[in-house]
């Protein structure tokens, strides 16, 4: 037998270990996760009490004013997080409470006002936006109205993880304070096949969902890059049978 057989066949054994090891090794860790219910209609406890919703970037406002309607008018949040109306310039509402905007827009009006009564009502929210790429079917942007998606949720919308990525450790990119980038890295796989929910975090608007290679994955792709830049594609490599 040759050389060439003989490798081939040892690597087929070691692949065959490697499958029987993991085989012994992995498996689903269910048993502490109770049965699903098995109602028609499950119907999903509502939370106590949420937190108050805080303006974003986008959202759009109707400011009314019952003894005053000419004063009524319609904006939206800028990208610097601020408003402006016919009367007041540069008001800064980014994460504030519509009850805080409130109070703002009645301090901002009483020069014009005496006793000002106006209200602000969110017309429209602006959507939610995560970005998921690296290893995964249907990389891209995903918008949702209302509540962000957690992080199974935006994987489940791309299509899944490859099977040369690294689920263990998905990295979450997000621009915090003062738009500070931050990073952080989720447990995919304990999350779906371990089934701790505690591993599934909520995104933020704007996160980017990325998703990198294996390392088996890696050095695949270096030996690739290595056989198309010194190998000819026109040479053809034969074996002989000793």
């Amino acid at each position: 037998m040759s050389k060439y057989f003989r490798n081939y066949f040892n690597q087929i054994a070691l692949l065959l270990c490697v499958i029987v090891v993991t085989g012994c090794a992995g498996g689903n860790n269910y048993k502490d996760i109770p049965t699903a219910p098995s109602n028609i209609r499950p119907i999903a406890q509502p939370a106590g009490k949420l937190p108050l919703y805080k303006l974003q970037v986008g959202d759009t406002l109707d400011i009314k004013f019952p003894l005053n309607p000419e004063l009524n008018e319609s904006v939206s949040v800028r990208p610097d997080g601020m408003i402006s109306t016919s009367i007041a310039r540069d008001i800064l509402v980014y994460n504030l409470s519509v009850s805080k905007v409130n109070e703002l827009l009645e301090f901002a009006y009483s020069e014009l006002l005496d006793k000002p009564m106006l209200s602000v009502i969110v017309r429209s929210y602006a959507p939610t936006r995560i970005y998921v790429s690296g290893e995964v079917n249907a990389p891209g942007e995903y918008v949702t109205i209302g509540q962000p998606m957690t992080l199974t949720q935006a994987i489940a919308r791309a299509g899944g993880i490859k099977n040369s990525g690294q689920d263990k450790k998905v990295l979450i990119i997000r621009r915090g304070e003062g738009e500070n980038p931050e990073s952080f890295v989720a447990n995919y796989y304990a999350a779906t096949q371990g089934g701790d929910v505690t591993q599934d975090p909520r995104l933020a608007s704007y996160d980017v969902v990325f998703v990198p290679k294996t390392d088996t994955a890696l050095v695949y792709e270096e030996y690739e890059q290595m056989i198309k830049q010194f190998v000819s594609p026109g040479v053809n490599a034969t074996y002989t049978i000793d």
